[in-house]
């Protein structure tokens, strides 16, 4: 694998939930993303990555690579996230130029940190 994507399954998104026995939103997008997984990334499960006020949230980690997390996700920016994530395991750095990166993860990151090797 060239990337893991992270995916907080305790998020309750930015709407409040009616029923709080329905699966939580950041467990419904874990679901979507783990049904198709793009090639080169391995979905993980996390409980939290402590951006609770930003809905769903994600992170991205590659081995010599930058780190990203992105937040203010839905479970229908599955396949946003899943072209990124492929694109991010595709690169040698973690940086995708900014054009080739989906809108959402243009506008929606929440932090980037330094390779840790």
């Amino acid at each position: 694998m060239r990337a893991i994507l992270h995916v907080c399954t305790t998020c309750r998104g930015t709407v409040p939930m009616d029923d709080p026995d329905a699966p939580r939103p950041g467990a419904v997008l874990h679901q979507a993303l783990s049904d198709d997984p793009p090639a080169g990334v391995e979905i993980r499960p996390v409980e939290c990555l402590s951006a609770c006020a930003q809905g769903c949230s994600v992170s991205l980690t590659g081995p010599g690579k930058w780190s990203y997390v992105y937040g203010r996700l839905t479970p229908e920016d599955a396949a946003d996230i899943a072209t990124g994530a492929a694109a991010y395991a595709a690169s040698g750095d973690g940086i995708v130029p900014w054009r080739e990166r989906p809108t959402i993860f243009r506008k929606q990151s929440l932090a980037r940190i330094p390779p840790q090797e």
